[in-house]
């Protein structure tokens, strides 16, 4: 790479507590290293240096965060050089190949100096993706908190009243809930009557997908916890507390959903996604948007976006050797939003189902052949998002030729 007298280049080695930064010449030489804190506070004060420095760009080990969207407001130009890539170069700075915070902000300025012109920079999202992105990814923040509290409450009911435990359709759902406020504990149920139980249900208006005598038989047939009254005490202490949790969780859960739907609904290419099969009107589309964006430069083709989704592998070949494996080095929520939409498309889709049931009969495991039909829709996602337009299955080929046949 051609260079000029004065150009200055930066690296961030971006850790939890502090972000080492080194800032070398257009001849490798280190101009600037130091190390700041990690809080927003000090991302102004160094989006200032660096570009007072004037430097002509940063390099960084990911593409989201604060710092990142601090340096993209700032109108820095920013590229992502990846953990693997750079665990992959650091032999070419030292023989043993170790890592250290100042040598991996040294080494990822000097690969921005000599490999810049084979580096894509980051391009910010318009404002109403990136609240999207932030909504639907605070959503599922809260739907893994969800799960957490749920096998919490699990735990505590295999303990203090194991009948509980399946004796409607989820531990979170509302008829769960109402019923173990009541009776938090296999103690405080020893009391229910089958009159007072069927009187309770109708009270929560049960749907009664079961009858309600096999339900009481399962709470009176059930063996006793053996607790004593002071522990069945402290245990329903407990069981409470972790149901006000999950209600409150829920409750902000659909919040959110409400404000995804209505922010998807107004944005510019909610179209292309929600006509997707499975995707819907929901947060799945939106996730979907989101993760993807709208910076169409970003993704000039459908091969560097299966590449930054992990759902294209990686192939390896040198003389007579030649191996694909999985891509480790991708984007987790994007392929995460790429996976959840493709396996459930499987059963809205008859294209997407064959490429699904070949991949089985070829003896692929679930997460591969999920993975495989990511890789198809990708190409499909990709045009539809390059050209503005929504899914339409008459005149997507490969569905054409299978309705064909």
């Amino acid at each position: 790479m051609s260079t000029h007298q004065g150009r200055l280049f930066a690296g961030i080695d971006w850790a939890t507590k502090t972000h080492a930064v080194c800032v070398v010449d257009d001849q490798g030489a280190i101009k600037v290293r130091f190390e700041i804190p990690n809080t927003n506070k000090t991302f102004t004060g160094l989006v200032k240096r660096l570009s007072k420095l004037d430097v002509e760009g940063v390099a960084i080990e990911r593409c989201d965060g604060p710092l990142v969207e601090a340096f993209l407001d700032a109108g820095l130009r920013v590229v992502v050089i990846t953990p693997r890539q750079v665990k992959g170069l650091r032999s070419r700075y030292t023989g043993s190949g170790a890592k250290s915070d100042a040598g991996d902000a040294y080494l990822l300025a000097d690969v921005l100096r000599t490999d810049g012109h084979r580096l894509t920079p980051l391009t910010q999202d318009s404002e109403a993706t990136q609240v999207l992105r932030s909504l639907s990814r605070t959503r599922k923040q809260l739907v893994e908190s969800r799960v957490g509290l749920v096998n919490q409450l699990h735990a505590q009911l295999e303990r203090c009243f194991p009948a509980a435990i399946g004796l409607f359709s989820r531990l979170d759902s509302d008829v769960t809930i109402a019923f173990l406020r009541r009776y938090p504990t296999q103690h405080a149920a020893s009391r229910l009557t089958p009159a007072r139980f069927a009187a309770f249900l109708r009270r929560i208006a049960y749907c009664g997908r079961k009858p309600v005598d096999e339900l009481y038989a399962r709470i009176a047939d059930a063996p006793s916890a053996g607790l004593s009254a002071t522990e069945a005490e402290g245990r329903a202490v407990c069981v409470l507390a972790l149901l006000r949790t999950i209600e409150t969780t829920r409750h902000e859960e659909r919040e959110l959903e409400a404000e995804i739907i209505e922010r998807l609904d107004a944005h510019a290419d909610a179209h292309i996604f929600t006509s997707l099969p499975k995707a819907g009107h929901g947060v799945r589309a939106a996730l979907l948007l989101s993760e993807i964006g709208d910076v169409r430069a970003r993704f000039p083709d459908e091969e560097s976006l299966a590449a930054l989704a992990g759902v294209a592998p990686v192939t390896k070949a040198s003389g007579k050797l030649h191996t694909v494996g999985f891509r480790w080095a991708a984007d987790k929520k994007l392929r995460n939003a790429l996976i959840d939409f493709a396996d459930d498309s499987r059963n809205a889709s008859p294209w997407a189902a064959k490429i699904y049931a070949d991949a089985i009969a070829r003896g692929k495991r679930h997460p591969h052949a999920v993975r495989i039909l990511a890789r198809a829709w990708v190409r499909v996602i990709w045009r539809c998002w390059q050209d503005h337009t929504a899914y339409n299955p008459e005149l997507h080929g490969g569905a054409m030729q299978l309705q064909a046949a």
